[in-house]
This record gives C-alpha cells, structure tokens and sequence, in this order.
C-alpha cells in the first residue's frame, strides 16, 4: 500500500471509506493518533516499509493556529493482548449487533445484475426467479436509478408506476424491500435542491459555495449533517418513503471528499472534516435502525449496524479483486468495524471499468466468491446462481445453506465483540499471536476463535496450502477420518476442487 502524504480521513479516490488512526504491529506494539491531529499518512513512499506521520496546515483541514501531532503508543507483550488493550482504550466496542435475518439469509440487490437499468417489473420479475429458485432472502434491495431526479426521494413513477402496490406484492412473496440512498441533491432536481440550498441545508466551503460532483452527477450538493435542521428536513423524506412500505436503507458515500473545500461544518473545527462522515453515519443508525448499511466509518465502531466493504472489481487480482475480500475483512476488524459486509458476490461486473457496463463474473470466480464469504457475517446476491447452470445453482445452494447452519456461530462471535472487544472475524494469528508463521498468512481467516477458513482465491486452482496454527483441527471435509490435524503445521496441496471450501473447526 503506498501513499504520498495523503490526508487520512475517509476519501473515496483512494477507497478509503474508514481510516482509524490505528496501526497495530506484530511485535506487540501499536500506534494511537489523535483525532483532532490534521493527519497525514506517507506509506511506502520514500522506501519500503516506511511510515511517515505528518501533522500541517493544508487541505481538506481547517487551518488552525497551533499544529499538534498528538499520538499514543502502546507496548505490549503480543499483538493480541495489545489490540485488546487499544479496543478497551481508543477503538471502542460495538454496542449491539445488526438485524439477525441479515444475518443469517442473503441480501438480493439490484446493482450489479442491472445497475441503473431498473423497473418495477425488473425488480418483481428478480423477487420471482430468487422465489423459483428457492432461495432465501433476508431482504431486496432496489439500487440506483429509482428517484426522478438524483436527490428527489421521489419514485420515478415511469419506471415505477406503482411502488406501493409493488412492495406490498414482494412482501406478499416474503421480501422485506430496502432502497439505496445517498446524501447527494443534484442541481436541477427540483424543488429538492432549492429547497435545500434557500434553507442552508448543503455543505458550504468557507467560500460559501456548495458545488461538488459525484459519480452521478458533476454539479451537485451534500447534505450537511452536522446541521440539526438539515437532518430534520432529510430523515422526514425518508420517512414519507417508509410510509410507501419500504424497510429501511442502504445508504451509500459519507466520505469527506465528496465535500466542497475546505468544508465549513458545524462542530469542533479541530475535528473536521471526519466529523461528517462520523454525524452521517450516526444519523442513519438513530433513525432508521439495525437494518440499515453504511459504507464509512470514523470513529464509529460502537454502532451495531452493518459497514459494506467499498465495491469490488469482478477479477482474480489482489488489486481490488477476489483475494482482497480477505485483507479488507481483517483490516475492518482490527480496527474495530466487525460488523462486516462483503461486497455482492462474484463482484460488481463492471464492464472495462464502466459504471453501467456489465460483464458477468465467470462461473468459477462466482463460486470461488460466495466459498470465500460463506464464514463472513452476510451474503450479499446480485448475480445469481442461475445465470449459470444446474451445477452452479446446486453448489451455491449447498454454501448459502452452510452459512445459515453457521449463523448461529457468527452471532455467538458479534456477541464476544460486543462484550469482550473480539474480532468477529479475526487473521489466524489471533489465536496463536506469538506465532511469526501465522502473523504472515493474509489468504485465510477465522470466525470467532475456533473456526479457520482456507478459500480457494487464485483463477484454475484445485488445490491450495493452508497454514493451522497452534491447536487440534478437525476438518468436516474429510469423512474418511476422525484423525485431527494437530498445528502449527502446514497442509500442502490440500485437495479443493470448485465444490470444495476448506475449513477447520478447532477442538477444544
């Protein structure tokens, strides 16, 4: 990861949706920076390995008269007991855990099957093929294009000439229905963006200007939401939705990039322009509950809503792709956003990179995908099993229906997170922390303390190495034996053909 004096604070260009200032060693020590810091991170840029703190006086931070880099170190005798230590000191503990059916069943979203190309007879037509199927569902979701105008909050009644009468037929059908939303009003989509700006409801940069872009539209405002009165008038017309029989939302950006600089908030100048991100999020969590879905965080970590991983590319490559499932779920973990959920599975299917472009993931990449998440703590559908064959559509069923016979465990860990500062899903040094062999393996993951997950992440592999740490494995792939693996120890060429998800269950 290189960066060259990038300011930390959550910024969509370089798909940082959360950035604690927390950075947590293999020797046991840990890094702490204070909030009101005006930080910024170079990493890996003057030489390898490298980790440059800097405080200044440069945008996106107001500019302040006396310039503190104030920042903790903790040393402690492992990385496990320090990170316990920086969980009960500075990250905090989340204080409940998200909707149990969210859980347990798959989220169905229209994005990346569709993307903007919805209607209410594409998505009833989506909630019969899931009910043909027999699949479960937790909720479905209607994603981007439903407004008529980006920031209305009002059906588009060409596409939708009956939103109500259709979300009580999905209900009929078993579907609890959500919508995407974003903080975004762009201008012309009237009288909404009036209305905001006469009303001083947008982010204003000390300027006085609103103006921003977004990837749907390149003139546009941001809500503020450390304005009182603009929260009011914005939460009212999600309100006036659920009156419509929606469920509740998923709520998308909350970076502060997307803001006109320097933003000009209301609340401690020393904590802006974070403070956006931290009252955003915070406001979706008081009024609408725990069956909403963020995808930033700062400072955050006590919420007990779900925080989704920023959209991954359909491919092979640890370059955003598949691999970095993994790497994104250890890294919200460790700093304290446990309450993960995977981006869609297979990937977003963004064709030659364009936002309303499709290219369907490949049947072995879906598959490998959903094994990958099958012990994280959701299912996220959009592409669906049955664009591909009956082979496709037996084995996701077999891991979807794994994941519910493993909720049970996934909520027993989200409850150690919220009493004992736990992972939910920790790297598997957790349980062998002074282990130098463990502390290097990024492809694997645990649930809780005692299961280890191995998926298959490399494109045409049929086979793979898994490291055990220390402990007695027991492995239900194999019925062949009641022999369990004793760790640390290596399994090379471990058999993993495309129905194949290894894992391991630690004995007690």
């Amino acid at each position: 990861m290189y960066y060259e004096e990038e300011p930390y604070i959550p910024t969509h260009p370089e798909n940082m949706a959360i950035t604690e200032r927390y950075w947590l060693s293999s020797k046991g020590v840990y890094i702490y920076v204070n909030e009101e810091s005006p930080l910024f991170l170079d990493q890996n840029n003057y030489q390898d390995k490298y980790l440059c703190l800097i405080a200044k006086n440069k945008k996106p931070y107001q500019h302040r008269d006396k310039i503190e880099l104030k920042y903790n170190i903790g040393v402690f005798e492992n990385p496990k007991v320090a990170h316990l230590n920086a969980v009960n000191t500075f990250l905090g503990k989340p204080t409940g855990r998200p909707n149990e059916r969210m859980i347990r069943y798959p989220i169905w979203s229209t994005w990346a099957r569709y993307k903007a190309n919805i209607t209410e007879k594409v998505v009833e037509a989506f909630a019969d093929e899931i009910k043909a199927n027999k699949f479960e569902n937790s909720q479905l979701e209607i994603d981007d294009n439903w407004e008529t105008c980006y920031g209305s909050a009002e059906f588009n009644t060409v596409k939708f000439p009956d939103i109500k009468g259709l979300v009580q037929r999905l209900k009929n059908k078993g579907f609890r229905v959500t919508l995407w939303i974003h903080p975004f009003i762009n201008r012309g989509c009237e009288p909404a963006f009036s209305t905001a700006l006469k009303n001083n409801y947008f982010v204003k940069n000390f300027d006085g200007q609103v103006a921003m872009s977004w990837w749907q539209g390149i003139d546009a405002a941001t809500i503020d939401f450390t304005n009182p009165s603009a929260v009011t008038w914005w939460v009212n017309r999600l309100r006036r939705l659920q009156k419509l029989g929606i469920e509740t939302f998923k709520f998308d950006a909350g970076e502060g990039s997307w803001l006109p600089q320097v933003p000009n908030l209301l609340g401690p100048s020393d904590s802006q322009p974070g403070l956006f991100t931290q009252d955003y999020v915070r406001v979706l969590a008081a009024n609408f509950g725990d069956s909403v879905e963020v995808r930033v965080g700062w400072r955050s970590q006590d919420l007990p809503i779900f925080v989704r991983m920023i959209d991954k590319d359909t491919k092979w490559t640890w370059n955003n792709g598949l691999p970095t499932l993994i790497t994104t779920l250890l890294q919200m973990n460790l700093n304290g956003y446990v309450h993960v959920l995977p981006d869609m599975i297979g990937g977003n299917g963004y064709l030659d990179g364009s936002l309303n472009g499709t290219e369907y993931p490949s049947k072995e990449i879906f598959i490998r995908w959903l094994q990958t998440n099958v012990f994280m703590p959701s299912l996220q559908y959009s592409f669906t099993p049955w664009d591909y064959d009956t082979e496709t559509v037996e084995i996701c069923r077999k891991f979807t229906d794994l994941h519910d016979t493993y909720t049970n465990d996934i909520l027993k860990a989200m409850r150690n997170a919220i009493t004992r500062g736990i992972p939910v899903n920790p790297p598997i040094w957790w349980i062998d922390p002074e282990n130098s062999e463990a502390h290097k393996i990024n492809d694997e993951y645990l649930l809780g303390e005692n299961i280890l997950v191995a998926p298959v992440i490399e494109q045409n592999a049929e086979k793979r190495n898994i490291y055990l740490p220390k402990g007695l494995w027991d492995d239900p792939n194999r019925e062949d034996s009641d022999v369990p693996y004793e760790g640390p120890r290596w399994l090379l060429d471990y058999p993993a053909p495309l129905g194949v998800l290894p894992y391991f269950i630690k004995l007690e």
